[in-house]
């Protein structure tokens, strides 16, 4: 079956929306990408090198794209109609976006806390509810994605994974709101996943505690979704899949 994706995220080839568009095009998918480069700018990994035309250009002609902002509210469903004019009706949506903030509890402020929360929390809701109102077809997907925050404690990045979280507990009630529409919902938690962000201690850290020795790479992470996605995983709903390749946190 050939899925008509909108997959948000993308925005560095380095990243795991990117491995995962590249990955649905190589199945032979329609995908409409969605970027947002200026966030990526502030952050210390940066923006992709040669700008999102370089990722387009290598993901090529047949993607649709729309860079978007989601702190602004009318964003999700802005992107949710220029995928349906460009392709028709979506039957997937692969929600990878994410502003990550690491910040430990003495350094919040309530300007972190509410621009986290508008583009991890409140733009995947809107984004789903969006795409599920065009929704006509018999077999849709909805994939989210969560951290590693109910699997140990991670006290420097508060914002961020108190929206993961936040995503991880509404996994189960949103499958159950859209399972009689035939739409599956799950959430993937991709473990650690090398996207160029960590420093050389967290990467020292990464690489001791991995039964491989090494991260797991984006193109990993886009197969789980790639499995999500196929006829085997019809029933499969409600359920967080941790895809963390046997990550050893708790070992000195």
């Amino acid at each position: 079956m050939i899925r008509t994706a909108l997959v948000t995220g993308v925005s560095r080839r380095r990243g795991i929306g990117f491995a995962i568009a590249r990955r649905l095009l190589d199945d032979g998918h329609r995908v409409f990408a969605h970027s947002w480069s200026p966030y990526d700018a502030t952050e210390p990994w940066g923006a992709d090198p040669d700008g999102i035309d370089g990722v387009l250009a290598e993901l090529g002609s047949r993607v649709g794209h729309l860079a978007a902002d989601f702190e602004d509210a009318s964003a999700p469903a802005r992107l949710v109609a220029a995928a349906v004019e460009r392709f028709g009706a979506l039957d997937t949506l692969v929600v990878n976006h994410a502003r990550s903030q690491s910040t430990g509890i003495g350094d919040l402020t309530a300007d972190m806390l509410d621009r986290t929360w508008a583009v991890n929390v409140r733009a995947t809701l809107l984004l789903v509810q969006a795409f599920a109102a065009q929704f006509t077809g018999e077999t849709g997907r909805v994939v989210l994605f969560t951290s590693g925050q109910h699997r140990g404690p991670m006290p420097d990045e508060i914002p961020y994974i108190a929206t993961k979280g936040a995503l991880h507990q509404l996994t189960a009630s949103l499958a159950d709101a859209l399972v009689d529409r035939g739409i599956t919902v799950n959430c993937v938690n991709p473990g650690p996943t090398d996207t160029g962000w960590a420093s050389a201690d967290q990467d020292a850290f990464v690489g001791r505690h991995m039964p491989r020795g090494r991260w797991n790479s984006p193109a990993e992470a886009a197969a789980v979704v790639a499995m999500l996605l196929g006829p085997d995983a019809e029933t499969i709903t409600g359920q967080v899949v941790d895809a963390e390749g046997g990550f050893r946190r708790w070992t000195p």
